[in-house]
C-alpha cells in the first residue's frame, strides 16, 4: 500500500532543513514577493504569450499594493511548492491549492470553493457508489487533496487502484483520460469544465464526497508581515467584488457551452477554419486584434459559412448589415475575405469608441456586445448601470445590466428603444469560450510587418 499523503509530505519535507537552505528575508527587505507556483490551467499559465491566470493576476495586484514586484518560481508539483514555503525559500505558495489544515502552514482566506469529481470517457461505465470503484483505476495529481481521499477509499474498496504520476497536471491527466490512456481522473469540477471544452468525450463518472476551498499557503510565522497584508488585501477584494470580477474574467463563462456546441465547434475548426485562417491573420495585421478572437466572433456569427444569411438580412462570414458594409466599404458581403476584413475593422472601430477608462479585456468584451447590440444600446446600458451604482467599466457588472434593456421600464430610458441585451450577453460569453478553445489549439500569429496607416484609432 502507498504511504498516506501526510507521510508522503513528511518524507519530502525531510529532505531539506533550514540549516542547509537559508531562509529568505521578508518581502520588504528582499524587495520582492517570491511566490512558489506551478503550471495550472486556471491559476497560473506561463507560455510564449506571457503569464496569466486567476491567481497570477491577484498576486500581481497584491504586489502593487505591497509596492514590490512579484517573482513567480515555477515548481513541478504541489509538494515541492509547499516545501519551498516551509523551508523559507518562498513567501507564499499559490496555484489551485486546496486547504489542508493538517499541514504546517497558515492558509489565507478562501479564493473559491471547490468540489471534486471522478472523470472519464462518457462511453465507459459510470460509478454509482463506492462499490462501483472496484476494478477501476483512479489517477490523481501528486500531493492533491483528492489523493488523500482516494487513499481512504482504498481501505474500504481494496480492488480500487491508485495511480499517482510524478509531475502531471490536472489538464494533462484529463487529456490522457479523453484519449483512453487513463480510466478515471480525480479532479475538481472547474478543471473538468475547462478540459471538456477541448475533449467533449469526457464526462463525470462519480461525484467524490469531498469539498474544500482554494487558498494561499504561508509559513507558520506569527511575526511574518505578509500575513496581515494578505488578509487585508483579500478582505477588500472580496468586499468590493473585485475577487468575483477576476474570477469571472477567467472562468465565469466556461460552463455555458453544451457538449453538442463543443463538438460542432471542434469539427468546424478542423474542416473549415484552415481555409479562412489567412484572412483572419491578415485582419489581425490590419487591426491589431488577435486573429483567434476574430475567428471566434465569426464562428458565433456564421459558423464560418461565407454564404450565411439571416432573416433580418445580415450576411456573410461576419454577418454584416447593408448599412455597416457600405460604411466600411465592403463591396461583397458574401466574399469571405471582404467580410472578415470589414468585420474586423468594425470591431476595432467599436473598441476604439469606448472610453479610456474601460480596460482590457473588458474593453473587447463590451465591443463584441456592441457588435451585436449596437453602440447606442451599449451606451444606454452603461448609463443605466451608472444610475444603479454598478461599475459600467466592468463586463462582469454589465452582464447583469444588459438583459434589462428588453424590459419596458428600462427601454423607455433608451433613445434607441428596447433591445435584446440578454442575447448580446450570451453571444459574448460564447465567443469568450470559442476564443479560449482556439488559444489552446491554434498558435498566435506574428505578422512579419505591420502595415502602416491601417490600424484604426479614434482620430481616423
Amino acid at each position: 500500500m502507498r504511504l498516506p499523503i501526510l507521510t508522503l509530505f513528511a518524507a519530502i519535507l525531510a529532505g531539506c532543513t533550514p540549516e542547509e537552505t537559508p531562509r529568505i528575508a521578508d518581502y520588504r527587505t528582499l524587495g520582492e514577493l517570491r511566490v512558489a507556483t506551478r503550471q495550472d490551467a486556471i491559476a497560473f499559465r506561463q507560455g510564449d504569450e506571457g503569464s496569466s491566470g486567476f491567481e497570477h493576476d491577484l498576486l500581481l495586484q497584491l504586489g502593487e499594493r505591497l509596492e514590490v514586484p512579484v517573482n513567480f518560481i515555477v515548481y513541478p508539483d504541489l509538494p515541492q511548492m509547499l516545501r519551498a514555503v516551509i523551508d523559507g525559500r518562498a513567501h507564499l505558495a499559490a496555484a489551485g491549492l486546496a486547504r489542508n489544515e493538517r499541514l504546517p502552514l497558515k492558509w489565507s482566506a478562501a479564493l473559491r470553493d471547490v468540489d471534486y469529481v471522478l472523470v472519464g470517457r462518457g462511453d465507459r461505465p459510470a460509478v454509482h457508489d463506492e462499490a462501483g470503484l472496484a476494478g477501476r483505476m483512479v489517477s490523481v495529481r501528486r500531493g492533491s487533496l483528492p489523493q488523500e481521499k482516494i487513499e481512504r477509499l482504498r481501505k474500504r474498496v481494496p480492488a480500487l487502484s491508485l495511480h499517482v504520476p510524478l509531475a502531471d497536471s490536472d489538464q494533462t491527466l484529463l487529456e490522457q483520460a479523453a484519449n483512453g490512456k487513463l480510466d478515471l481522473v480525480a479532479t475538481d469540477r472547474l478543471h473538468y469544465a475547462f478540459a471538456k471544452r477541448l475533449y467533449p468525450q469526457l464526462a463525470v463518472a462519480w461525484d467524490l464526497p469531498l469539498k474544500s476551498q482554494i487558498a494561499w499557503a504561508l509559513p507558520l510565522d506569527e511575526h511574518d508581515p505578509l500575513d496581515e497584508a494578505v488578509d487585508a488585501f483579500l478582505a477588500e477584494a472580496i468586499d468590493s467584488g473585485h475577487l468575483a470580477r477576476v474570477a469571472d474574467r477567467y472562468f465565469g463563462h466556461v460552463r455555458r457551452l453544451r457538449t453538442s456546441d463543443i463538438n460542432g465547434f471542434l469539427a468546424r475548426a478542423r474542416e473549415r477554419l484552415p481555409d479562412y485562417r489567412p484572412h483572419f491573420q491578415e485582419a489581425q495585421a490590419r487591426t491589431g486584434i488577435d486573429w483567434r478572437m476574430l475567428a471566434a466572433l465569426s464562428y458565433q456569427e456564421s459558423q464560418w459559412n461565407p454564404l450565411a444569411t439571416s432573416r433580418t438580412g445580415v450576411r456573410g462570414m461576419m454577418m454584416l448589415t447593408v448599412e455597416t458594409a457600405d460604411r466600411l466599404g465592403v463591396k461583397d458581403r458574401l466574399d469571405a475575405r471582404d467580410s472578415i476584413l470589414g468585420g474586423a475593422r468594425y470591431l476595432a472601430m467599436l473598441r476604439d469608441e469606448l472610453p479610456d477608462e474601460i480596460a482590457e479585456p473588458d474593453r473587447t468584451w463590451m465591443a463584441i456586445a456592441a457588435y451585436n447590440l449596437g453602440m447606442g444600446h451599449l451606451r444606454g446600458a452603461r448609463a443605466i448601470a451608472r444610475t444603479m451604482e454598478r461599475d459600467n467599466t466592468s463586463w462582469w457588472a454589465m452582464k447583469a445590466v444588459l438583459p434589462l434593456l428588453s424590459r419596458p421600464e428600462y427601454a423607455a430610458r433608451l433613445k434607441a428603444g428596447a433591445a435584446r441585451g440578454g442575447e448580446a450577453v450570451i453571444m459574448t460569453e460564447n465567443i469568450r469560450n470559442y476564443y479560449d478553445i482556439l488559444t489552446r489549439i491554434e498558435p498566435p500569429h506574428v505578422p512579419p510587418l505591420q502595415p502602416r496607416g491601417i490600424r484604426l484609432t479614434r482620430s481616423d
